[in-house]
């Protein structure tokens, strides 16, 4: 904003000065035209005023003393046809000044000023002073140059207390772009610092209530989170009863290890809910990758599923925290296993890429039918939340998930993950 601001003044400025500084550039140049004309028509009168009472060579001699003094060539045409002083062609001007009229005529270089002296016993004389183009502008370029400098400086005031100005209004908008970008980071203590013109400072009072709504929102919907955690935790303690109070062993302690997977599940469902804000968190990408594709191995060779795990040689660091990236994998390859055939294998591949690191997930069931990938309306008949979840994770960290199809046919995901 600054630069526009500076160029819209640089412009404006520009375009009242030339309005201002042509006109008088222009009267500048004819006034210094008009002076020349007089001092030459000064000249010309100072030697008019000796024809007819001196003679040839006296007249000759005030002549060119006129002409060093005044620097132009000074001509006398006599009525008799003689031309003392300097020389010069007896022009049309000439032959009209000699009918008794004083004048100005333009020649090839410049102008002539002619004075007509009458009363001459042998008619009138015609006394002509030339001026040429450099006497006409004599000074002209000195003054010119000047104006442009005083433009020019005033240009550059301008455009220092429009810089100023909008210093003044933008510097508060920076401020406000720094608390929006502290509240999406999810810091809602950011406020604004009240500052700038009017309408800005209504932005920020504006921006503040808006944190603060979010606050007591937040904090809203912290109550109501305990109140259903309360709520869930006397179902699970009854199906926990229940299930302790089955006859075979067997299928009360696989009915307990569902409710306790339940309740672990409710517990971090109800806690990612009741957190005010997530702390960036960090874990080593490889060994969370790999301790859970181990994990689901041992199902995997129960099922025959050839496996195919692939993992940097170092530790490699990424922005998500170990329980939601081993949940992200977890939800990855639960979906294999639910929507391939037994015998369908997997292959999962960690590599370091620029932005952090790159985990891909691909298998060779059938893949992605259509609307397989809209949210609650899986092709297998699944809810979706398994690339949900992924897809949130790696935007969390900073990344994207795509989906497509693997080189042999197949699903394939694959999630760019931030770095740390």
């Amino acid at each position: 904003m600054r630069r526009w601001l500076a160029v819209l003044v640089a412009a404006t400025t520009s375009l009242v000065l030339i309005a201002l500084l042509v006109p008088m550039a222009l009267l500048v140049r004819a006034l210094a035209q008009s002076g020349a004309v007089d001092q030459a028509t000064a000249e010309a009168q100072s030697v008019a005023a000796s024809v007819g009472t001196a003679g040839a060579a006296a007249l000759t001699m005030t002549a060119e003393r006129a002409s060093a003094s005044g620097g132009h060539p000074v001509t006398v045409f006599l009525p008799d046809g003689r031309v003392l002083g300097s020389a010069a062609p007896r022009s049309p001007a000439v032959e009209y000044a000699a009918r008794g009229r004083s004048l100005v005529a333009e020649t090839p270089s410049g102008l002539e000023v002619l004075v007509s002296v009458q009363g001459l016993p042998g008619g009138t004389a015609v006394v002509r002073v030339g001026l040429a183009e450099a006497d006409l502008r004599r000074g002209v370029g000195a003054v010119w140059l000047g104006m442009l400098l005083l433009g020019l400086a005033l240009i550059g005031v301008g455009i220092l207390v429009a810089d100023r100005l909008a210093l003044a209004l933008t510097r508060p908008m920076s401020g406000l772009a720094r608390v929006s970008h502290r509240l999406a980071a999810g810091d809602l203590t950011a406020r604004t610092t009240p500052g700038g013109p009017p309408e800005v400072r209504d932005v920020g009072l504006a921006l503040d209530h808006l944190a603060g709504r979010i606050g007591d929102l937040l904090a809203e919907e912290r109550e109501t989170a305990a109140d259903i955690s309360h709520r869930l935790r006397t179902p699970l303690t009854g199906l926990r009863l229940e299930a302790e109070s089955l006859a075979d062993p067997e299928e009360a302690a696989r009915l307990g290890a569902r409710v306790d997977a339940l309740e672990r599940a409710v517990s971090s469902v109800i806690n990612d809910v009741r957190r005010r804000s997530r702390d960036q968190e960090s874990c080593d990408a490889a060994a969370v990758v790999g301790e859970r594709v181990r994990f689901w191995s041992v199902l995997a060779e129960d099922q025959d599923r050839p496996v195919d795990l692939r993992l940097p040689p170092a530790p490699l660091t990424v922005a998500a925290g170990a329980a939601d990236l081993g949940a992200c994998v977890d939800a990855l390859l639960g979906n294999v296993f639910a929507h391939t055939p037994e015998g369908a294998g997997f292959a999962v591949r960690l590599t370091a890429v620029p932005e952090g690191a790159r985990l891909e997930v691909a298998d060779t069931g059938p893949g992605f039918g259509a609307g397989s990938l809209a949210r609650g309306r899986s092709g297998a008949g699944s809810t979706g939340l398994g690339l949900d979840i992924a897809r949130r994770t790696a935007e969390a960290s900073g990344g994207s998930m795509t989906v497509g199809a693997a080189p042999g046919g197949g699903a394939l995901v694959v999630l760019l993950l931030g770095r740390r």
